[in-house]
């Protein structure tokens, strides 16, 4: 999974909460991932293919890049 834009990423939905997914979680197309952040304005970055986590490239809170790979996602 690759981040649809520029931003910060964010495991987490608020802080204090649980990620939205660990590596081996199992994931939906519509499944929500991560939050990217830029701006103040937060956007959630969907699996769009259903299968497992396998890893989590950045930290928690990393700027990361246009098409940076946020995810590795085995496809069931």
């Amino acid at each position: 999974i690759r981040a649809p834009m520029m931003g910060v990423f964010y495991r987490f939905p608020e802080p204090g909460q649980p990620p939205y997914v660990e590596v081996d979680s199992k994931v939906s197309e519509d499944g929500t991932l991560c939050l990217l952040e830029i701006m103040k304005l937060f956007t959630p970055v969907s699996a769009g293919v259903k299968g497992t986590v396998r890893k989590i490239v950045p930290e928690n809170a990393e700027l990361v890049e246009f098409d940076q790979i946020l995810f590795l996602v085995e496809p069931d």
